[in-house]
């Protein structure tokens, strides 16, 4: 029976193995697991900087779905694995590690591979036009339901007092007393 821990103490060194445990991986700003520290992120060289290279990736959309431009995801969601093989493929287009880039080829080839995103035209319009539509039909349909339902007249108010003849009262007053006896 001594052997035995109470459920306080149980709960105790259940909390204090979960300290060692995160402690254990962190200490004094290493970390001793890096594989929880995510991917290693490559070194920033002069074309990552070019403004030029940066350019053609802010018209650029990143392909991993989160519609943000080449250059505000990598620079801004680094668990995207998507901008960097852009960001990689603008600077092969450009021919130069260097920074100093052919532009105009770049964005040709661009353009050629259809990088653009979708291009507003034809049955693409759809996606632009169609959400709107369905917010204004929506609000026609909104207001014309709230004032039908405002324009009901109010039910008949019951009549506050109830009309009797004199003779009915007495009838009334009769039969009460007669229960009553």
């Amino acid at each position: 029976m001594s052997n035995l821990v109470s459920r306080r103490g149980f709960f105790g060194l259940a909390a204090a193995a979960v300290g060692a445990v995160v402690q254990d991986t962190t200490s004094a700003g290493r970390v001793y697991d890096p594989g929880r520290a995510g991917r290693a992120l490559p070194p920033v060289t002069a074309a990552d900087n070019d403004a030029g290279i940066q350019t053609i990736e802010k018209r650029l959309r990143c392909s991993c779905g989160c519609g943000l431009d080449i250059y505000t995801c990598r620079t801004t969601d680094f668990s995207c694995t998507y901008s960097p093989a852009l960001h990689k493929e603008v600077l092969r287009l450009a021919g130069r590690q260097d920074g100093a880039a052919d532009h105009g080829r770049v964005r040709g080839a661009i353009r050629r591979s259809g990088a653009h995103g979708a291009p507003k035209r034809g049955f693409n319009l759809a996606g632009y036009f169609v959400p709107s539509i369905a917010i204004v039909i929506a609000a026609v349909v909104l207001a014309r339901v709230l004032r039908a339902g405002r324009a009901k007249p109010p039910p008949p108010a019951p009549p506050a007092t109830p009309s009797a003849s004199p003779t009915e009262l007495d009838q009334l007053r009769r039969e009460l007393d007669r229960f009553d006896a």
